[in-house]
C-alpha cells in the first residue's frame, strides 16, 4: 500500500506536466518589420554616426552629405532675385513729378476759369488750361501703365527663381541623414567619406519596442484562434525557467502551407499548417529570431 501512495503523487505530477506542456502546443519565432534607410542625395558622406545595435529615435540626426555646391547655387539664385527686384520701378516716385505738374496745371485752370468769368481771359486761354490738365493726366496714365507692365514682368521673372530655391532647399534637407522610425540598427551599409548616390542603402533598422511572433497552427488548432484574441506566450529564460508575455493575434493566414523547416522535425514538415501573427510588447528581453510558445 505504501507504494501506491508514493506513485499517486508522481503520476499526478507527470499528468500535470503533460497538461502544461500541451497548453503551449503552438510555437514560432519572433520577427520585426525591417526598414532599409537609403539616401536621396548625391555627394560625399561627411558624417554618419549610426552603429549596429544602436537604438534610434524618430527624427534623430545621424550625419550629412556634402552640400556645398547646392548652397552656392542657392546663393547665386538669391543674388539673381535681388538684382531683378532692384529693377522693379517705384511707380509712386517715378510719377511724382507728373502729379506735381498736374497740381500746378489744375491751379492754373482754376485761375483761368475765374479770369474768364470776369472777362479777363479769353476762351483760348481757358481751352489751353483745360488741355494742359488733360495732357498731363494722359501722361500719368501712360507712364503708370508702362511702369506697371515692367513691374509685372520683373515680378514674374522672380517667381521661377524662388521655386528653384525651394527645390534646392528640399535637396539640402535630403542631405541630412535623419532616422525615420524608432528601432535598433541591425546592419550598417555605408561609412563616412564614401560617395553616396540616390538609392544607396545606409543602414537597416527594425522596430524592437514591439515584436511579431509568427506561429503556426494545425488544422485542428485553427478553430481556437481568432483575430484580436489575447494569448499567453512563454519564452525560454535560462535552462529551466520561462519568461511569460501576453500577445494579440492580428493576422491569420487563409492558406495552408507546409511547416517551416526551422522549427519542426523532418516528419512534421510534411504537415500543413496556418501561419498567425501575434503582436507582443517587448520589455527588452525579446530578440528577433528568438523562439516562443503560445497558449491558445
Amino acid at each position: 500500500m505504501k507504494k501506491i501512495y508514493v506513485l499517486i503523487p508522481v503520476l499526478a505530477l507527470l499528468a500535470s506536466c503533460q497538461t502544461q506542456k500541451d497548453e503551449y502546443s503552438v510555437s514560432g519565432a519572433f520577427e520585426s518589420v525591417e526598414t532599409v534607410v537609403s539616401t536621396e542625395a548625391t555627394g560625399t558622406i561627411m558624417q554618419f554616426d549610426a552603429q549596429e545595435g544602436m537604438t534610434l529615435k524618430p527624427g534623430q540626426f545621424l550625419g550629412y552629405i556634402d552640400s556645398v555646391q547646392l548652397y552656392l547655387k542657392k546663393e547665386q539664385l538669391r543674388a539673381q532675385i535681388s538684382s531683378t527686384i532692384s529693377q522693379i520701378p517705384n511707380i509712386p516716385v517715378q510719377v511724382a513729378s507728373l502729379h506735381e505738374q498736374l497740381k500746378q496745371a489744375k491751379l492754373n485752370q482754376a485761375r483761368t476759369e475765374k479770369l474768364f468769368k470776369a472777362n479777363a481771359a479769353t476762351q483760348q486761354n481757358l481751352d489751353d488750361a483745360n488741355t494742359q490738365v488733360e495732357v498731363i493726366n494722359r501722361q500719368i496714365d501712360a507712364q503708370m501703365s508702362s511702369l506697371g507692365k515692367t513691374s509685372t514682368t520683373l515680378s514674374r521673372d522672380v517667381a521661377p527663381l524662388e521655386r528653384q530655391i525651394g527645390q534646392i532647399n528640399d535637396q539640402l534637407s535630403k542631405c541630412k541623414i535623419i532616422n525615420p522610425i524608432f528601432g535598433t540598427v541591425l546592419s550598417k551599409y555605408s561609412e563616412a567619406h564614401e560617395v553616396a548616390m540616390p538609392g544607396k542603402a545606409l543602414y537597416e533598422i527594425a522596430r524592437t519596442d514591439s515584436l511579431t511572433l509568427r506561429a503556426y497552427l494545425t488544422g485542428s488548432q485553427l478553430s481556437q484562434a481568432k483575430l484580436g484574441q489575447i494569448v499567453n506566450i512563454r519564452v525560454d529564460k535560462g535552462a529551466k525557467d520561462y519568461a511569460l508575455y501576453t500577445g494579440k493575434i492580428y493576422w491569420i493566414s487563409d492558406k495552408a502551407e507546409f511547416t517551416p523547416k526551422t522549427i519542426q522535425t523532418k516528419d512534421e514538415r510534411a504537415d500543413l499548417v496556418y501561419a498567425v501573427k501575434i503582436w507582443v510588447a517587448n520589455d527588452g528581453f525579446l530578440k528577433i529570431g528568438m523562439y516562443g510558445e503560445v497558449k491558445l
